[in-house]
């Protein structure tokens, strides 16, 4: 089939590749518009729109699909259909239709579970232990369409929401190329979603970030592993902002009754307290600074026994 694919960010990236190399031909990408990014703010284009120029795939960026002029362009493409990856705007009514076979979005989520802007994200924050991979058809409600095809996928002990969709990334772009498959050859079953069971996952805000540490460590964990790497999940160490990107299985010498927010480290191993159980910290970033191992950090900032992160609410802000 003739393809338009719809993608913005890395995580859209195995998917067109995946089509690239399948019996669909991608005949023209959608993305975002260059955004600022990095200390000198430079528009800089999104992933998807720097791999299409480098591969030779035209490249559309409109700032709204409402325009008829843009509407008409994708009409004079004569798609068969649309393939979406985190595309990041919602498909109005009238592009819905250009397509034969409509937009296919790729969902990283059991649908209904988990509609919105961080599907893989709210997972870890919830404590699942499973989640997955929908492919559906795009209809004007937020991920509410039809599904064509899912796959689950466990999360690891110690996996963050990063590594979870890196993960679903790679996996998702077979599932997206079967569905693609089975739409040709008209063998795709079209299956309407519960929304009674629906949940939302709404984007991420630095201010929901910040740690508790007198929750329950596996709360904690959740929280931590869920809001890496972004925004990161924070605390304040000496009155500055610090990010804590990450946790990994705690010693068997770990002591049992750490305070909540108290720092106890080993040669290999950064223990902080809970409301239950201590948690090792596998890496944070100081302010201004890298993200490193949480041992090697310790290392440095030559903790005493009273070492604890603050709990200032009056702490200055990072710059971000």
């Amino acid at each position: 089939m003739r393809l338009i694919f719809a993608g913005t960010p890395a995580t859209a990236l195995p998917s067109l590749r995946a089509l690239l190399d399948s019996r669909h031909e991608v005949i023209a990408v959608l993305t975002r518009a260059d955004a600022p990014s990095g200390r000198g703010r430079r528009l800089t284009p999104s992933p998807v729109k720097a791999f299409a120029l480098e591969a030779g795939i035209p490249v559309l960026t409109p700032s709204s699909l409402r325009d008829e002029q843009v509407q008409q362009q994708l009409r004079d493409l004569a798609p068969e259909a649309a393939a979406v990856v985190a595309y990041g705007t919602l498909i109005p009514g009238p592009v819905l239709e250009i397509p034969t076979h409509g937009w296919v979005n790729l969902h990283f989520s059991l649908l209904p579970q988990w509609r919105g802007a961080a599907p893989a994200q709210r997972a870890v924050l919830a404590g699942a232990d499973e989640t997955g991979m929908t492919v559906f058809r795009l209809d004007e409600g937020l991920d509410t369409g039809d599904v064509i095809a899912t796959r689950r996928r466990p999360i690891g002990a110690y996996e963050t929401a990063g590594q979870l969709l890196e993960g679903m990334a790679q996996e998702g772009a077979s599932l997206l190329c079967e569905a693609m498959d089975a739409l040709e050859d008209g063998s795709a079953a079209f299956t309407s979603q519960d929304d009674a069971a629906a949940t939302h996952a709404a984007k991420l805000s630095t201010a929901e970030a910040r740690i508790d540490w007198t929750l329950p460590a596996a709360q904690v964990s959740a929280h931590i592993r869920g809001m890496s790497p972004d925004p990161g999940a924070w605390t304040h160490w000496q009155g500055s902002r610090m990010k804590v990107l990450g946790v990994e299985a705690a010693p068997a010498e770990a002591p049992a009754d750490l305070p909540p927010g108290s720092l106890h480290a080993t040669k290999r191993h950064l223990l902080v307290g809970t409301g239950t159980h201590p948690l090792a910290i596998a890496q944070l970033a100081p302010a201004g600074k890298r993200p490193m191992r949480g041992a090697d950090w310790a290392r440095g900032a030559a903790l005493d026994e009273h070492a604890a992160f603050d709990d200032h609410t009056d702490a200055p802000e990072e710059k971000r």
